[in-house]
C-alpha cells in the first residue's frame, strides 16, 4: 500500500449529525460504508443528547461527542447558571478541537451543525451546497445541491460516494445484542408461543402526523381478536398518557411500554416483532434498521423522502391532493391521516 492509500485508510473523520432519531439512524449506512472503505480510520460523531443512545457503544465509532445544546442554552439564559453553562460549552469546543480531522462531514445541513463544522479543525469540510440556514457557508468542499425528492438515506450515501466509497450498502447493523437478550426475557411474560407480536408506536412530534387515538384502539382490538396478536404500545415517557388513553378505549388488553425502553431496547423489541405499526417518526426508522417489517401511516410528509427504507415495508396513505403538504398545522381536520381507515391497515397485516 502506497503512502496516499495508507493515509486515506487511516484518516480521522468527523461526522456531524446531531438529530433527530430518524435522521441519525438513516446516517448509519454511511458510517458503515466509510468504515468499510477506510477500515483503519478513526471516526468521531457529534450528536445531541436525545439521540445519543443509538450510537453509544457503537463499534465503528472511535469517539462519541455529545452536544447538550438545549441544556446549555437554558443555562446561559439564567444568570445563576450562565457561568456553568459557558464552562460546559468551552469544554465541548476544546474536546471537538482536540483532534485534527482529515475530513469533517456535515450530514445535517443546518446552522447548528454548520457551527460545529466551523469550529472543527479539519482540512476538508464537506457537505451539500445551498443547504438550509446558510450552513454551507462553513464548508470548503461543497457537493451540488441535493434533490429534495431523493430519500434522505440515499442523500447521505451520496456524500460517502463523493469521499470515495464504492457501491455503499443502504443497510446497517445495530449493536443491540445485549438489549435483545433483556427484551427476550421481558417478552416471555406477556407473549405465548405461536402468537403474533405487533408493536404499535402511535405518537409523532407533528400534530398533523397523528392518526386518531380511537383508530389505534380499534386496530389493536381487531389485531388481538382476528390475528391472535400480542400488542405492545411504545413511545417516550411523555407519550405514556397517550397510550393510556388508547388502552382505556380498548376492550382487549395490551401492554404500554412507553418510557420503559431505551432507544436500543426499542430497536431490540422491534427486531422481535412480526409488524411494527407507526406514524412517521424516528422509531419508524429505528425499527426498519432493526429488521422489523414496518407498516407506516403517512399524511403530511412524503414516504419517498423519509419513509421506511426497503421494499419489504408498507406505507399506508390516502394520497389526497394536498398531501404531502409538509405542514405542522392543518385547516381541514388532517384528512390525509384521519381518512386512513382501520380496515386499510388491517389488510396490510398478513396472518
Amino acid at each position: 500500500m502506497d503512502y496516499d492509500m495508507q493515509h486515506m485508510s487511516a484518516m480521522k473523520i468527523l461526522i456531524v449529525k446531531l438529530s433527530a432519531i430518524g435522521d441519525v439512524v438513516q446516517t448509519l449506512p454511511a458510517l458503515e460504508a466509510l468504515k468499510k472503505n477506510y477500515p483503519d480510520s478513526e471516526i468521531t460523531w457529534v450528536v445531541e443528547e436525545a439521540s445519543s443512545g443509538i450510537l453509544e457503544g457503537h463499534p465503528l465509532i472511535s469517539h462519541l461527542l455529545i452536544s447538550q445544546r438545549k441544556k446549555w442554552l437554558h443555562m446561559l439564559k439564567n444568570p445563576l447558571t450562565a457561568a456553568q453553562g459557558f464552562d460546559h460549552v468551552i469544554r465541548f469546543v476544546r474536546e471537538l478541537r482536540g483532534i485534527r480531522y482529515d475530513i469533517a462531514i456535515d450530514f445535517q445541513g443546518l446552522f447548528k451543525s454548520g457551527i460545529v463544522i466551523g469550529l472543527a479543525r479539519a482540512s476538508r469540510k464537506i457537505g451539500f451546497n445551498h443547504s438550509r440556514e446558510l450552513s454551507s457557508l462553513f464548508l470548503n468542499e461543497k457537493l451540488p445541491s441535493y434533490d429534495v425528492e431523493k430519500h434522505a438515506l440515499d442523500r447521505y450515501l451520496d456524500i460517502a460516494r463523493y469521499i470515495g466509497v464504492k457501491d455503499p450498502s443502504p443497510g446497517c447493523t445495530l449493536p443491540i445484542e445485549q438489549e435483545r437478550k433483556a427484551i427476550k426475557q421481558r417478552l416471555e411474560g406477556i407473549s405465548e408461543r405461536g402468537h403474533m407480536l405487533i408493536v404499535v408506536n402511535p405518537v409523532a412530534r407533528w400534530t398533523t402526523k397523528l392518526w386518531p387515538e380511537r383508530n389505534f384502539a380499534e386496530l389493536a382490538d381487531r389485531l388481538i381478536r382476528e390475528k391472535n396478536a400480542v400488542i405492545v404500545f411504545t413511545g417516550s415517557r411523555e407519550d405514556r398518557a397517550v397510550n393510556d388513553r388508547i388502552l382505556s378505549m380498548m376492550v382487549e388488553k395490551a401492554a404500554n411500554w412507553a418510557g420503559d425502553t431505551t432507544l436500543k431496547e426499542l430497536a431490540a423489541l422491534a427486531s422481535f416483532s412480526d409488524y411494527f405499526i407507526t406514524t412517521d417518526t424516528g422509531p419508524m426508522h429505528l425499527a426498519a434498521a432493526a429488521g422489523a417489517r414496518v407498516v407506516a401511516l403517512f399524511g403530511p410528509t412524503a414516504p419517498w423522502r423519509t419513509g421506511p427504507y426497503g421494499s419489504y415495508h408498507t406505507v399506508v396513505r390516502t394520497g389526497i391532493d394536498c398531501s404531502p403538504c409538509y405542514q405542522r398545522q392543518c385547516d381541514i381536520n388532517m384528512q390525509c391521516m384521519s381518512g386512513i381507515t382501520v380496515e386499510e391497515v388491517m389488510r396490510k397485516i398478513s396472518p
